[in-house]
């Protein structure tokens, strides 16, 4: 394949550098990533740096590291999900070989623009998935309500945090409102669950999780101390992960057809392979609310 790509200067391979294949999200867009890539002929050199949580200075030279891994090994283009790249405060070295791999090799990211990366991105809105599924249980009469999951320094946490607490103050002012931050995994809405029942604040009457595997913890959680959801605590996702339709009680949530995003990315990192011009694809109308058991909607109507 390498004496090939030295004649032709294509090897048909995408590095695809992911930070956590354990988290639902980066598997459902890796599964779409792979399937139209092997239809267009090209092969996927999977990169999983594991650097998802981990805030050493060790994290950023892991990925700078596999920068330059993916330049020796000469594939043709490359998608970056997750990572250094997600973070509030990114190290100005990461940047630096980042903008390097950038000028040898076609790269995109999916996540949110970064000023000074001179790679291709593919935005989502983050605040819309919040504000659908605070203002759906704003609606069913729940007034005090909180957010769990989401680690500290993230982006999408920030971001999410944000829009939660603007439209509680727009439609249900309170002094008590609560935000837990723990992870984005379901240990994460199990703990961020423990810590809200060991304050010995109120209960709120809802909860909005920064995402499928988050409420799946907080559920279990709170059956094990005795509440149970909906009948006692509504809970919703601001992210819908694949399974969630088969968990007890199924989670209302928010579909951001992350499939699509994998599609826009592809069709991007194709047209700069070949040095093509695109334009760029409005994602902004994707998420889309699912109803399911978990909010309690269903009770009102007995």
């Amino acid at each position: 394949m390498l004496a090939r790509g030295m004649v032709s200067r294509k090897t048909n391979t995408l590095a695809v550098v992911i930070s956590d294949i354990n988290n639902p999200y980066f598997t459902d867009l890796l599964s779409q990533i792979g399937e139209i890539a092997h239809r267009s002929g090209y092969t996927l050199l999977l990169i999983n740096t594991m650097t998802a949580g981990n805030n050493s200075k060790n994290s950023v030279q892991i990925e700078i590291d596999a920068f330059q891994s993916i330049e020796e090994r000469k594939v043709d283009g490359v998608l970056i999900l997750g990572g250094e790249i997600d973070k509030e405060e990114i190290n100005k070295n990461y940047i630096e070989a980042l903008n390097i791999l950038n000028e040898h090799i076609p790269v995109v990211i999916i996540g949110q623009k970064v000023n000074g990366c001179n790679a291709t991105f593919v935005e989502r809105n983050q605040s819309q998935s919040v504000s659908i599924i605070t203002r759906h249980l704003l609606a069913l009469g729940h007034k005090n309500l909180a957010f769990i999951g989401g680690q500290p320094g993230i982006r999408v946490t920030s971001q999410r945090v944000n829009e939660f607490k603007k439209v509680l103050n727009i439609y249900s002012p309170s002094k008590n409102q609560q935000v837990i931050l723990t992870d984005f995994y379901t240990q994460s809405g199990y703990d961020a669950i423990t810590e809200l029942l060991n304050s010995r604040k109120p209960l709120p009457e809802a909860i909005v999780a920064i995402n499928d595997q988050v409420a799946f913890g907080a559920i279990r959680c709170l059956q094990d101390h005795q509440i149970e959801v909906p009948t006692d605590i509504a809970l919703g996702s601001c992210d819908e992960f694949p399974g969630s339709e088969f968990m007890i009680p199924r989670i209302t949530t928010v579909n951001q057809h992350n499939e699509k995003l994998g599609k826009i990315a592809l069709f991007y990192l194709f047209n700069l392979i070949e040095n093509k011009d695109f334009e760029t694809i409005e994602t902004n109308d994707l998420p889309e609310l699912i109803i399911r058991e978990s909010c309690g909607a269903h009770l009102l109507n007995k």
